[in-house]
């Protein structure tokens, strides 16, 4: 009867509920609960279906695990009461995320305008970048180490941004390594991620000596920006700051929607569960399978690469997850145990260092299906090891960690990125071993 009457609003409500700029958070709730039985859970992965009126923040597929979700106040009264029938307890972390939003988006503003980037030296980690001066510190580094850096323009996103890529080398002059791809950025409220991959460009440009291994045999490309238009957005005001999707607009119900989830946007079992095709809600698929330039950008950046790509590493948050193939089935691919391997030697690394736990396993299994994805794709066209890192969260939503936990956060990334290459240069030193 819930999944009835769910539907029947959210179908009424959801243009409503769309606009060009994001959604004003005042009086939306986060609810904390901890399903006991798979009946709860299964309630609860039902409502997740209906992302015009909950955004789970966490939700696992095993009980007793705490699920965090955000509830539009119009839908309030018939979750408490959904809660109540499935005697589900709960809590209230945050009581008007509005309020808190506009207050932590205030304070990043301000960190920026106290500390611009100048364009020329090293990035600190006591704040987070616009895309300008992202691509402004790579061209930076390209001039300053030029032997070693290439900054190359490998397309505009749909607002005309420039995307761009830095490829690290060691400077040998050696042509076709086998390459590390890596990029961030594919969900625009995920600040944690490009900062994150700044670092991982940082400690192999710039702190090159301690790094050198990784460089010997290998050449990294990364795209430290995939969704410039939407990165961009969320810095607009405290009405964008939760905004995840592209930016080019769609018609729906007579009413104009904006964007796409890139991360859903790929073509290998486009649109297929764990995707929607509804252009009001975020993980929209978008049209057809590449219908955004940013995704076409990085499509043709691992084709580029066949022959010569061993491991594609995107950069997400938040949750603590290394997730490999495949997000489309709960099926593994007959190489699974080497996409393993390389994931728990980075979760293994950072316990060790730091105590943080990461789980480790295919995204299906571990956390949803999500077809359509980067890291499938990537894995389909011929990159042996591919894996997506979901970062710890932070802040009210977990989307939102405050400046000062950028430097712990990117510290400890690094520490599991390393021992993921290392393990990588370990199994593939020279020759690539046949697949696909």
């Amino acid at each position: 009867m819930l999944r009835s009457t769910l539907l029947v609003v959210a179908l009424g409500a959801i243009v409503a509920l769309s606009s060009a700029s994001g959604i004003a958070y005042d009086g939306y709730k986060i609810f904390e609960v901890v399903p006991q039985t798979q009946e709860q859970l299964d309630f609860l992965f039902d409502l997740s279906k209906y992302e015009e009126f909950y955004d789970f923040l966490a939700l696992k597929k095993i009980p007793n695990h705490v699920a965090r979700v955000m509830v539009n106040p119009n839908e309030e009264e018939n979750f408490l009461t959904s809660l109540d029938s499935l005697n589900l307890s709960y809590r209230v972390l945050n009581e008007n995320v509005g309020k808190t939003i506009e207050r932590e988006f205030q304070l990043s503003k301000l960190k920026r305008n106290l500390a611009p980037f100048s364009g020329k030296g090293r990035l600190s980690t006591e704040r987070y970048y616009s895309h300008a001066e992202i691509n402004a510190y790579i061209e930076d580094l390209a001039e300053r180490y030029p032997e070693r850096v290439v900054v190359q323009q490998v397309g505009k996103s749909y607002e005309g941004r420039d995307m761009k890529t830095i490829t690290i080398t060691n400077g040998d002059g050696r042509k076709m390594k086998n390459v590390i791809f890596m990029d961030g950025g594919f969900h625009a409220r995920e600040w944690i991620s490009p900062a994150a991959v700044l670092y991982v460009i940082e400690q192999l440009v710039e702190n090159f000596e301690e790094n050198a291994e990784l460089l010997a045999d290998y050449d990294w490309v990364i795209l430290p920006m995939v969704n410039p238009d939407g990165y961009e957005h969320t810095q607009t005001g405290t009405l964008a700051r939760m905004w995840r999707k592209t930016r080019q607009p769609y018609t729906f119900a007579g009413k104009t929607c904006y964007g796409a989830d890139p991360n859903r946007n790929f073509g290998f079992h486009w649109n297929e569960e764990g995707a929607s095709n509804n252009p009001c809600v975020d993980t929209y698929a978008g049209p057809k399978a590449f219908s955004e330039n940013e995704t076409i950008i990085v499509r043709d950046l691992m084709h580029s690469l066949r022959g010569r790509g061993v491991m594609y590493l995107t950069i997400h948050s938040y949750g603590n997850y290394l997730l490999y193939p495949w997000g489309w089935t709960s099926d593994l691919p007959d190489t699974w145990p080497d996409l393993d391997e390389v994931a728990r030697a980075g979760g293994d690394a950072i316990y060790e260092a730091t105590g943080t736990v990461y789980s480790v396993g295919s995204a299906t299994n571990v956390l949803y299906v999500a077809a359509g994805a980067s890291d499938d794709y990537a894995f389909y066209a011929g990159f042996p090891i591919s894996i997506t890192m979901e970062l710890p969260g932070g802040g009210l939503t977990g989307f939102d960690p405050p400046a000062s936990k950028i430097d712990p956060y990117v510290k400890e990334t690094w520490i599991g990125i390393r021992a993921m290459a290392k393990k990588v240069v370990e199994k593939y030193p020279t020759e690539r071993p046949e697949f696909l």
